[in-house]
């Protein structure tokens, strides 16, 4: 199978380009990735020289998703599949400045909706949110609960799916739509509550934590969620959508609390500091379709949280060369933009 990734330079994105190679000998991916600032190919650097140099399994193409001519030259290569990451995707972001996450994650979807049309993919799987339900005070939200957005990302978001599921309703185009909960693992961007507090506490800075620390999260490892992704890639059905949770529910103090332990720090470390506006108190999936399809989280977040922290301290290479902007001079000369 030849697969399109966009944001495959994201988080995610490369946590997924990584599980697919390893596990699929005979596939071949194309990176499709503008580069933000949470953009990394150092990400990738392993799977580049393996994959790519070595075996041509992999490849690299910095582009816009917003740019029709980009897009229409990379599917018109005619992968059989679409998995769509690229998205700006940090609330607090969107919160001072709405204007990109309207224009990358609902023009640059319909961008690559309508070149999947155009071009007969075989499947389009768009990655989504649970902040798409907003805030869930009991219970669990489903797939065909109300969308509630409170934020411009998830507001970006939902419209994201809406315009993806009116291409299968309309076109035919096959989409099927997963939501996760929060992610965690490796390579994430350190503007993200985990990264951010473990690197914070490295450098011994304290963890700035919003309100009163008492907003609940499902928090999923990172691999977990690549294994979802693929079962859905493989077998999910057209048209529908697949929450995928991790049934690891905390408080964003309590996770706090597990990283300060681990690295023994007290709670003097913590710096309570003003809530976001429209902060939600709780997200939480039923992710009961997609354990029908076989899936289950197999890492515990007590277990997958010690080895997250241990990887950014046996990784400092990687967070050092963000934090001084190494990353970004050595892939601008690399891959100019034009």
């Amino acid at each position: 199978m030849n697969i399109l990734v966009t944001g495959g330079a994201g988080f995610i994105g490369s946590n997924f380009i990584r599980h697919i190679l390893v596990k699929y000998p005979d596939y071949k991916i194309i990176n499709l990735d503008k580069l933000t600032y949470a953009g990394n190919l150092d990400n990738l650097r392993d799977i580049e020289h393996i994959y790519g140099l070595s075996e041509k399994r992999y490849g690299f193409v910095r582009g816009d998703i917003c740019d029709a001519a980009v897009v229409n030259e990379v599917v018109g290569r005619k992968p059989d599949a679409i998995v769509h990451f690229a998205a700006e995707s940090h609330v607090d972001r969107s919160i001072t400045n709405s204007q990109e996450f309207l224009q990358t994650n609902i023009l640059g979807t319909r961008v690559l909706l309508e070149a999947g049309r155009q071009y007969n993919i075989g499947k389009f799987v768009q990655i989504g949110t649970d902040e798409v339900y907003g805030s869930v005070e009991d219970g669990y939200s489903k797939e065909e609960d109300v969308l509630e957005p409170n934020s411009p990302y998830s507001v970006s978001k939902v419209a994201a799916d809406l315009l993806a599921r009116a291409y299968w309703i309309t076109f035919g185009t096959p989409v099927v739509i997963t939501r996760s909960s929060n992610n965690f693992g490796p390579y994430q961007y350190p503007e993200k509550l985990i990264p951010l507090f473990i690197l914070n506490l490295i450098e011994g800075k304290k963890a700035p934590l919003y309100g009163d620390g008492m907003n609940v999260r499902d928090w999923l490892n990172v691999s977990d969620n690549c294994e979802a992704i693929d079962l859905v890639l493989h077998h999910g059905k057209i048209g529908e959508i697949y929450n995928i949770g991790g049934d690891n529910e905390r408080t964003n103090l309590d996770v706090t609390r597990t990283i300060l332990d681990y690295l023994n720090f007290d709670e003097n470390f913590i710096e309570y500091i003003k809530d976001r506006p429209g902060h939600d108190r709780r997200y939480a999936l039923d992710s009961s379709k997609i354990k029908q399809l076989g899936w289950e989280p197999k890492q515990r977040f007590e277990e997958a949280i010690k080895d997250t922290i241990e990887w950014y301290r046996n990784n400092e290479w990687w967070w050092k060369r963000i934090k001084d902007g190494e990353y970004r001079k050595y892939y601008e000369k690399q891959y100019p933009v034009g």
